[in-house]
Parts: structure tokens; sequence; C-alpha cells
């Protein structure tokens, strides 16, 4: 998370703001008890999820990049949880089924959060980001290119804003608590790769409005686009970032 000048709290060079408040704790676990199966947290910190995490009985891998916090929360886990000195863009996912939590260093939110989307055997992933990246990712107010290219593999939902004051030191924005779902069956079958690299040429194409984005990819009849837009009731004049999952979706198997 973003830093600041602060003789308590993390590293200013790792970014580190510790989550402290006991009500943000409890939303976490709650979160996690939904859930089934291992769990990985990226930046314990401390340990303030850690260690009522650990006391679940869960089998429990915490990666934390900071050397000295790694040991000292080595010691305090019981057996069953244990911490790995890594950078988590590095770390090497389990390949079983298993469950991702996380309070997210600000700065790099998007790119853990790339990492994590695709590493392809976790279920459910809690996690603690900007307030703002959590309702881009969960699509209020408009979806981003990275929520609309995952969106057939994952659901994103936002929970709740989580003061500043909940971190020491405090940053200087609110966080958000997200959750990222792998959905039992994709919305769009077959090639991941394809299906994206057609929202990236939507996202950025040239043209107002979605149709005549749409109509200058060169993968639409006119007359079939006209009445998928019809049937979707989307305006013509609507932008990539109004679509919803399913949208998104049915407009891949009309290109298909």
């Amino acid at each position: 998370m973003p830093h600041h000048r602060s003789m308590v709290g993390g590293r200013h060079e790792l970014g580190q703001n510790f989550l402290t408040d006991r009500t943000v704790i409890a939303s976490i676990e709650a979160l996690v008890a939904a859930t089934s199966g291992p769990i990985v947290e990226i930046g314990p910190g401390d340990g303030a999820l850690t260690l009522p995490l650990s006391r679940t009985g869960r089998p429990l891998t915490a990666v934390e990049i900071d050397p000295r916090r790694a040991q000292r929360l080595q010691r305090r886990l019981p057996r069953g949880a244990h911490v790995v000195n890594t950078d988590v863009l590095r770390y090497r996912f389990p390949r079983e089924p298993h469950v991702i939590v996380g309070n997210l260093p600000f700065h790099l939110t998007t790119t853990i959060m790339r990492r994590v989307l695709a590493a392809d055997r976790w279920e459910s992933a809690v996690l603690l980001v900007q307030w703002e990246v959590a309702r881009r990712r969960a699509g209020v107010g408009g979806a981003t290119l990275l929520t609309a290219s995952w969106w057939p593999w994952y659901d994103f939902a936002l929970h709740s804003r989580v003061p500043a004051r909940a971190f020491r030191p405090a940053p200087s924005v609110d966080g958000g608590l997200l959750t990222m779902t792998r959905r039992p069956e994709p919305l769009v079958p077959g090639d991941r790769h394809a299906y994206q690299a057609f929202v990236q040429r939507v996202f950025t194409g040239p043209g107002r409005g979605l149709r005549e984005v749409l109509t200058r990819t060169g993968h639409f009849d006119r007359a079939a686009l006209r009445d998928w837009l019809r049937a979707e009731r989307v305006p013509p004049y609507a932008l990539p970032k109004d679509l919803t999952a399913a949208q998104w979706a049915s407009l891949w198997r009309l290109v298909r």
C-alpha cells in the first residue's frame, strides 16, 4: 500500500500498511470461512490476518517478502502454517485448489492481481485493495479492460469500503474489500487468448460508441450487429465499459 513517513508500520520501500481494525479483520475471516481448502496469504506483514487464519486448522502458507518479518511471523505460527520468504510475483502457487487472501500493497495491486488471475488453480480470492481499484474490478460505474478480459472465468464482487484509518500507517486513500471467485463453468468456451485479444481490440478501437467500434473490428455483419445491440438493449453510443459479463460472452458468441 502507499506509504507515509512513520515510526510505526511497514518498511517504506516495501510499501507496507498494516491492517489493525478488528472489524475489518473479522469481515475477512468471515469471507474466508465461506470457502474451503488450503489458504495462501499474500503479504502477511506482522500477521494481523495470518494468526486468526492459522487457527482455522486449514493448511496455511503466508508469502512474505521481508526476511525479518517472515522469520518473526514463522515463530508465532502453529504447526500446519508456514511462511515462505519470497516475492509473490515469483511465488509458484499450489497445483491443487486453494484460496488466496491478501492485504495487497496499493502500489503493486494491479501487477499482483494480473499474476493471481493468470494462476489457474485457486477457487476464491479475498483481497483488500484500493477503494477505486475494488470498484473498477467489480464493474461498479463501468468495467475496465482487465475486468472484462477475465469476467468469463471469474466473478468479481465488492463487499465494503475500508477507511484509511484501519491501517498503520494510514494510506492516503481508503481500501476496498473485493472477492474474486472462479466460475464453475466459464461464460465463454475455448481459447482464452483469442477472447482476451478481442476484448482488447474493442476497448482500444477507434470510433464513437460501441456500434462504430464493433463495426470497425471487421468481425461483424452489420445487420447481425444491429440485431444484437437491439436484443441486448445496448444503445449504439454505449462504451465498452458499459457491457456486462453476460453481454461480453454473448458478443463473443456472435464473433465465433
